[in-house]
């Protein structure tokens, strides 16, 4: 089990790291778009 539960947390940390960077280059555009500043 556990050769098979290892290697699976980089991926998951990979996903989700990956979904937070798009999201918020998503919101970037979207607010340079509208002229406003995110931070």
């Amino acid at each position: 089990m556990p050769t098979f539960y290892v290697p699976i947390w980089p991926l998951i940390s990979a996903v989700v790291l990956a979904l937070i960077v798009k999201t918020f280059v998503r919101e970037l555009r979207q607010a340079e778009k509208e002229g406003k500043k995110v931070v």
